[in-house]
């Protein structure tokens, strides 16, 4: 019999989710940050959803959200024309970064030293927060808006996704074009992953992996419904992906193949993430909710305790009850 899938709802937003992001593995646990149309990301403990705080600032909705390695900062990038660092420890604002217009992605260097933009402007943007009030170094090529902008390779090299229908690989050196890739539609989300080699981008249904040093097509699997967001397993095990249909599904890495579906929002899905573990995956969906779902349903992690049905628990009773009889025997 197939255990039954039962997300966690975390509750808290009043607009639709649009971005999340996990750190990494911290002494403390791991942790999830939530970008939302409301203007207030939360800050949650990542294994079980549990609130932690909200960052209050944006005066409009927020499009990107991220944490650095080690879940020390945050940074947001909002309608309001700026991107915002935080203390994610105390939630306290550390600097505010002002745009020309809509800013829609952000990410943190390694070292936590320098911050990505990207938004409507068509610019990309690199802010040294050692020195906020000097003015940002300013990439131009798109020709639309900037959906995506992530440290590549590194940090030598940035790659970024646009309404233009191009993702873009740049040299953080030089600050010029190294590589396009164009698609016939625009891409709805794009993670890279370094440990696994692996570039995921998804446009229309079509989920696509790329090799991160060639930008090589590795495969392409179809979904039923057009993705919006898409995440590959820590371990390529199995990408997760979600879109217009409301719907969380699971494929095969090597095969392709659809191993599970599941309906658990009442709204389109515009963002999943795999933990940084890989033993759970986050959707955030335009019913204002997050959800996290169990990657081997019926395992005991986080919230989930794994309970046995009766007729199994009675059949290891006995079977203790008479190991252990043999044994007093």
């Amino acid at each position: 019999m197939a255990m039954r899938q039962t997300p966690l709802t975390c509750s808290g937003h009043t607009r639709p989710v649009v971005d999340l992001a996990f750190s990494g593995i911290t002494p403390y646990g791991y942790f999830l940050i939530s970008a939302c149309k409301d203007g207030k990301p939360m800050l949650r403990q990542g294994d079980t959803g549990d609130w932690i705080g909200t960052f209050l600032g944006h005066k409009g909705a927020v499009w990107g959200a991220t944490l650095n390695k080690n879940a020390t900062k945050a940074a947001t990038a909002a309608a309001d024309f700026t991107a915002k660092v935080w203390d994610a420890v105390t939630g306290d604002e550390l600097m505010t970064l002002a745009h020309k217009h809509i800013v829609k992605s952000s990410d943190f260097t390694h070292d936590s030293n320098h911050l990505l933009t990207g938004g409507q402007d068509k610019l990309l943007r690199i802010y040294d927060l050692s020195r906020p009030e000097a003015d940002p170094e300013q990439i131009g090529g798109h020709t639309s808006a900037i959906k995506k902008a992530l440290w590549y390779n590194d940090d030598r090299q940035i790659i970024s996704a646009a309404d233009d229908k191009t993702v873009r690989l740049w040299d953080r050196a030089s600050m010029t074009e190294v590589k396009t890739l164009n698609f016939n539609l625009s891409v709805s989300s794009m993670e890279y992953v370094p440990e696994g080699e692996t570039l995921l981008i998804t446009y229309g249904r079509t989920i696509a992996l790329y090799n991160t040093s060639s930008l090589e097509l590795i495969k392409s699997f179809e979904a039923p419904a057009p993705i919006n967001s898409a995440s590959l397993h820590p371990e390529k095990e199995c990408i997760v992906a979600g879109g217009d249909d409301f719907k969380l599904y699971k494929y095969d890495y090597t095969t392709g193949e659809e191993l599970e579906s599941y309906k658990g929002h009442f709204g389109p899905v515009h963002c999943v993430r795999f933990s940084p573990d890989g033993e759970l995956y986050a959707s955030g969906s335009e019913d204002g909710t997050l959800r996290l779902w169990q990657t081997a349903v019926g395992k005991t992690y986080g919230l989930w305790k794994c309970v046995l049905p009766e007729e199994l628990v009675a059949e290891n009773s006995d079977a203790i009850y008479n190991v252990s009889s043999e044994i007093k025997a």
